[in-house]
């Protein structure tokens, strides 16, 4: 079988309905999705309207007390299963992710094998949502704490990891108990259609995970927010769409977890090993092709070193092949549209403008598909605008710094605060600047901070609550205290 028919064989391998207690339905209504390296279509898909997302709700409502009352070691072995099945079809939801969304099969190989992690992990969280036993102070009493399902969950995923990000919900959802409907971004829905598929297979039971696609997503969703049946609200995307969420949610009280923009600083002080601060920056940066809300936004280096630290990073990122993802060896794939592209262009134009001279690339790539190249921007003036934007693309924006309180202000200087990372040799000086990052999650000197076992969230208007780690099924349990009199 040649890469041509291996792609139409995957793509073909995906159910495009909208799967709804237990069944694959049709609608009116469809929606292409489009492969970003080429701009040509995939395939079509269901794109719901707001009554056919309701009967989704409706089946969740439906499912959600005998999904509660299921025993947690029976919701573990399910999620057990369904990590077995992912693991054993990575190459298969490889292809389909870089298909629909561009980024490098080695990255997709490594968000499966990551997204797959969520469900082992919470698969072992399950049959430990313990409470508590306590003699009230004054003797008189017992307090008896319970932890319970919240109840039926919305679940709103972005595109820019379409399978770890629906993981990322949907494992501690089931572990707690909690029946949902998933929406999928209208760029990547086939990655969660393909495992919605395996959820069935591993023996999720009808109702219990329900996933709707649209292209209309505001229509869609806001009657399912409003509607006071729903009792969580997980969302991962930009703070502007977060705000409006939350106070659609706060109509009903809703529980939310929110999982939002960032514009994360990397410091480069002068004491370390320049190699291991060039290596953790392409990390940082260039992951996903820096289409992440975790990406080194705003790079800052201790000036003594920032003429060699540039020097380095430029000759690194020149060397990164640029290409379709399915091509063996490429690491710098196709944005995820036109208009992200555009974005790119205009925040580096603007710098430009602004006095920051570009070492490396700086225009998009001729010939089909949503190029954008590897980028280096030196003496980059904070009032530039990708400085208080987040770039989404492959654009690494240095500026300089003199002192360690200079770089904490600096770094600190937004109203984000989702990941910082930093570099240096000096262990003091490492925890003294972890601690006084306004971030929710550090990397010192490591590029890549994700981690199921760990809490991964941010603070200010980076998101509200923590997702993954022990805290992750928190976030779908309520605690009920019961006080029993003697």
């Amino acid at each position: 079988m040649n890469a041509q028919q291996q792609e139409k064989t995957a793509i073909d391998s995906v159910p495009t309905g909208l799967f709804v207690g237990g069944r694959w339905t049709s609608t009116d209504r469809t929606m292409p999705v489009e492969d970003p390296s080429t701009g040509e279509v995939l395939t079509e898909v269901a794109d719901a309207s707001p009554d056919e997302a309701l009967a989704a709700l409706d089946a969740a409502v439906a499912a959600q007390g005998s999904w509660a009352a299921t025993a947690p070691r029976e919701r573990s072995e399910i999620l057990t299963r369904a990590y077995q099945l992912m693991i054993e079809e990575t190459d298969r939801l490889a292809l389909i992710m870089t298909l629909e969304m561009g980024k490098p099969l080695a990255e997709s190989r490594g968000e499966v094998t990551y997204a797959a992690e969520f469900f082992r992990w919470f698969a072992e969280e399950a049959v430990r949502n313990d409470g508590g036993y306590m003699t009230a102070p004054a003797g008189d009493s017992r307090f008896l704490v319970s932890k319970e399902p919240v109840g039926p969950c919305l679940l709103i995923t972005p595109w820019n990891f379409p399978l770890a990000m629906g993981t990322r919900k949907i494992g501690p959802a089931l572990a707690a108990g909690c029946a949902s409907v998933i929406k999928p971004a209208s760029h990547t829905p086939l990655s969660m259609l393909a495992l919605a598929e395996i959820l069935q297979r591993a023996g999720v039971p009808d109702g219990v995970v329900n996933v709707v696609t649209t292209s209309r997503s505001n229509d869609v969703m806001t009657p399912l927010i409003l509607d006071p049946r729903s009792l969580k609200l997980s969302f991962t995307g930009s703070t502007p769409v977060g705000k409006s969420l939350l106070e659609l949610a706060a109509k009903t009280v809703m529980r939310t977890s929110m999982e939002l923009g960032g514009n994360a600083p990397l410091l480069v002080f002068e004491d370390v090993d320049l190699d291991v601060a060039v290596e953790g920056t392409v990390q940082a940066k260039m992951r996903n092709i820096g289409q992440a809300c975790t990406a080194a936004n705003r790079i800052f280096v201790q000036r003594s070193v920032a003429d060699e630290f540039a020097d380095r990073l430029t000759r690194r990122l020149a060397e990164l092949p640029q290409g379709r993802g399915v091509d063996e060896g490429v690491v710098v794939g196709p944005l995820i549209n036109s208009s992200a592209v555009d974005k790119v262009q205009e925040l580096v134009r603007d710098a430009a403008d602004r006095g920051a001279q570009v070492r490396l690339g700086g225009d998009p790539s001729e010939g089909p598909g949503h190029f954008y190249p590897a980028t280096v921007l030196t003496g980059v003036p904070p009032e530039a605008e990708l400085c208080s934007t987040e770039i989404f693309g492959p654009v690494a924006a240095i500026t300089t710094f003199d002192t360690e309180e200079e770089a904490v202000a600096s770094a600190n200087d937004t109203p984000f605060g989702l990941v910082s990372y930093l570099f240096t040799s000096d262990l003091a000086r490492g925890f003294r600047v972890s601690h006084a990052l306004d971030a929710g999650m550090v990397g010192l000197n490591r590029g890549v901070v994700s981690n199921p076992a760990a809490p991964f969230g941010g603070v200010k208007e980076s998101g509200v609550g923590r997702e993954g780690g022990f805290v992750g099924i928190d976030e779908f349990l309520e605690t009920k205290y019961i006080s029993v009199g003697l």
